[in-house]
C-alpha cells in the first residue's frame, strides 16, 4: 500500500515485503524542501550519489564523499516523515573489505538516522552484503549500469545486449539476491533481461530503465521536473520547472531593474 495515510515511517521489512504486490513508488531528494514534497507520494526516497552530479555539476559519481551523503542525507530526514529514506554509499567508501563497508555504513546510519544504505555490484559485492545484514544494515544492491563502475564499463552504457552480458547481470542479481539484500536497484538494461530478473529473484526489484514488470521505478528527481538539460531515453520529463524558473527569474531581473520590486507590499512602513 501506498505511504498516503501512513502514521509511521516504512522501513526495509515494509519494502521488501512488497515482492510481487502493488508498485513500489521511489524518487531522489538531496534536500529536505523537495523531500517534504515528495514524501507523502513514494515509498522510499534515495538520497543517490547523482548528488555529484544533479548539484555539484560533477561529470560522474566518482568523486562524491562520505561527507557529502552523510549531509544530504540529515536534510532529507528532516524534511521526510513517512517514506524510508535511503543513502548511497560513495565510490570508494566499501570495496575494500566487509569491514571497511560496515565502518561506512554504521556511520551512515548513525549520522543520519536512515533506514538502509545502497551499494553497487553484484557477486563482487556479495560476501559484503551477507556481512552487512548479518550485522543489522539493511541493505538495497544495484545491478546492470552501475554508474560508479562507467571507468570500466566504458561510459554509461545499456546492459544485457548480448547473452554473455545479459547472463552477467542476471548471475549478479542472484547474488545479491541471495546474500540478503531487501530490494535492488536494476538500472539501464534491456527490457527482457530487466523483467527475467525481476521473475527469477525473491527482493522486489526497482527499474530505472529496465522494465515496467520490476516491482517498482525510481527517477531523479531533477530529471523528471525537467531541470536537467539532458536525460537518458529512459526518463519521462513530467514537469516543465527549467522553463518556469527562467520565466520568473527573468519577471524578477526585470522589476529589480525598472524599481517596480520591492513595491509598496513588499517594504515595512514606520507606525503613524
Amino acid at each position: 500500500m501506498s505511504v498516503e495515510g501512513q502514521s509511521r515511517r516504512l522501513t526495509a521489512i515494509d519494502i521488501a515485503s512488497r515482492k510481487g504486490g502493488q508498485p513500489i513508488v521511489s524518487l531522489t531528494s538531496y534536500h529536505a524542501h523537495t523531500a517534504a514534497i515528495i514524501d507523502p507520494f513514494v515509498d522510499f526516497i534515495l538520497v543517490g550519489d547523482s548528488l555529484g552530479m544533479v548539484m555539484h555539476g560533477l561529470e560522474s559519481t566518482i568523486p562524491v564523499t562520505v561527507e557529502m551523503m552523510v549531509l544530504q542525507g540529515r536534510a532529507v530526514m528532516r524534511g521526510s516523515q513517512h517514506a524510508l529514506v535511503v543513502v548511497d554509499l560513495p565510490f570508494g567508501s566499501y570495496e575494500e573489505s566487509p569491514a571497511a563497508a560496515f565502518r561506512t555504513a554504521s556511520r551512515v546510519l548513525k549520522e543520519t538516522g536512515c533506514g538502509a544504505v545502497k551499494l553497487e555490484g553484484g557477486r563482487r559485492m556479495a560476501e559484503t552484503i551477507r556481512f552487512l545484514t548479518e550485522r543489522g544494515v539493511p541493505v538495497m544492491g544495484h545491478v546492470g549500469l552501475t554508474p560508479q563502475s562507467i571507468h570500466t564499463m566504458g561510459g554509461f552504457k545499456v546492459q544485457g545486449k548480448s547473452e554473455a552480458s545479459a547472463a552477467a547481470v542476471l548471475a549478479d542479481a542472484i547474488a545479491v539476491d541471495e546474500a540478503g539484500a531487501f530490494a535492488m536497484v536494476v538500472e539501464g538494461v534491456i527490457e527482457t533481461l530487466g523483467r527475467e530478473i525481476t521473475e527469477k529473484v525473491s527482493c522486489p526489484t526497482i527499474g530505472i530503465g529496465a522494465s515496467s514488470a520490476c516491482d517498482g521505478q525510481i527517477l531523479v528527481l531533477e530529471d523528471m521536473l525537467g531541470l536537467s538539460p539532458r536525460v537518458p531515453k529512459f526518463v519521462k520529463r513530467y514537469g516543465t520547472l527549467a522553463g518556469m524558473i527562467e520565466e520568473a527569474v527573468s519577471s524578477y531581473a526585470g522589476e529589480v531593474r525598472s524599481r517596480a520590486f520591492p513595491g509598496e507590499a513588499n517594504v515595512y512602513k514606520p507606525k503613524a
